[in-house]
């Protein structure tokens, strides 16, 4: 580098392996302690030299991967997924001008519009960046480049097309629901690659009190199903069902996808949702997607990700999110498009959040008190 006070960057440090070769992370901590970096030895060259000046910086994609000593000495910044406009703009002045130079295509050889570009963005990707975006239109511009060769000096790119040179779509966007449902609920997901949502379904069927829980759930999101059930037996007459009934049913929780491991406990309150609509027989309004945690108590504890969340809920169509009263002050990470496109409710009790999503909920005296809800239970129950 020429200089003793460079800038070092260690790129996806999230990504260290562990073998019987040695630990990575062992050095690196090394590296990264000012206490120890000012004789750092390297152990190839077998001479030491002093990190202490330089500037040190790593890249991750989880946060939580990286391991904890390592993580302990580091200060973290957040950068945010783009949000979909900023990757059509990325796409449009960077992305795709980059990938036609590179492809020895002319300005005037491909020309693609906004739609064949959403349908790339959403069909084909999923990601917080623009990575795998970039290598789609590479692929895009290799196929055009094809066909200039061939002699067509212009190639207008269409749905059409991108189907037959890329094949079928990848990533299908589901659509929110556009009725009533009874024990379905809409939740909301972080993950690594975006926010995402996260259909919970219960059904409830004649049995002996047990539990099933199915989707690959994670240990924290099978206490957190665990923790719903108990809630709603313990409320059971202010639902409308008999207490006794727990007994004489099987409840079973599913969320689809069941190839993806799921974890966290953000999902409670959906859960809690789909299974007092499962029993009670009300159904869980149109349009409406939540998440937060749940206790034994009823109260809805707050959760991560929030940003992401909210733009998971705006692709898929949702209206209305209710959200954590304790997250209130977290949305002013949250772009304002994305604030004018959703109603937010916040609550912060289970009362709340079942009053605000079921059909017909009011709550009363401290308890949901639910319209013909022997009605409800008496098709699980009898």
């Amino acid at each position: 580098a020429g200089t003793v006070n460079p800038l070092l960057l260690f790129d996806e440090i999230d990504k260290l392996a562990y073998d019987v070769h040695g630990d990575p992370a062992a050095a690196m901590l090394e590296v990264l302690d000012s206490a120890q970096n000012n004789s750092f030895t390297d152990h190839f060259l077998e001479l030491p030299y002093d990190l202490s000046q330089c500037l040190l910086m790593t890249t991750a994609n989880d946060a939580d991967r990286i391991p904890g000593p390592l993580r302990d000495r580091m200060e973290l910044i957040e950068v945010p997924s783009y949000l979909f406009d900023e990757k059509m703009e990325i796409a449009r002045r960077h992305l795709l001008p980059r990938q036609m130079e590179k492809n020895g295509l002319k300005r005037t050889n491909l020309r693609v519009d906004d739609r064949c570009l959403m349908r790339l963005i959403e069909g084909y990707t999923r990601e917080a960046g623009v990575r795998q975006l970039e290598r789609v239109l590479g692929s895009v511009c290799r196929k055009a480049a094809c066909e200039v060769v061939e002699g067509r000096q212009r190639v207008q790119l269409s749905l059409a097309r991108i189907t037959e040179w890329l094949g079928p779509v990848k990533y299908r966007q589901e659509p929110a629901a556009a009725e009533e449902r009874i024990g379905a609920v809409t939740g909301l997901a972080w993950t690594p690659v975006g926010g995402e949502t996260l259909e919970i379904e219960v059904s409830a069927m004649p049995g002996k009190g047990h539990l099933q829980l199915t989707g690959q759930l994670g240990d924290v999101m099978q206490e957190s199903a665990r923790a719903a059930l108990t809630y709603v037996r313990a409320h059971a007459a202010a639902l409308g069902v008999e207490p006794d009934c727990f007994d004489k049913i099987d409840v079973h929780i599913h969320v689809p996808e069941g190839a993806v491991p799921k974890d966290g406990p953000s999902a409670g309150i959906a859960m809690m949702t789909a299974l007092a609509s499962a029993l009670s027989g009300v159904p869980v309004r149109a349009g409406l997607a939540m998440t937060g945690e749940i206790t034994l108590r009823g109260h809805v504890l707050p959760i991560g990700g929030l940003r992401e969340k909210l733009l998971a809920a705006v692709r898929a169509g949702i209206t209305t999110v209710l959200l954590p009263g304790k997250n209130r002050d977290s949305l002013h990470d949250v772009p304002q498009q994305v604030l004018d496109a959703l109603r937010i409710t916040f609550v912060n009790e289970a009362r709340d959040v079942l009053e605000h999503a079921l059909a017909q909920s009011p709550v009363q005296d401290g308890g949901a008190v639910l319209p013909d809800g022997e009605a409800g239970h008496a098709a699980v129950c009898h």
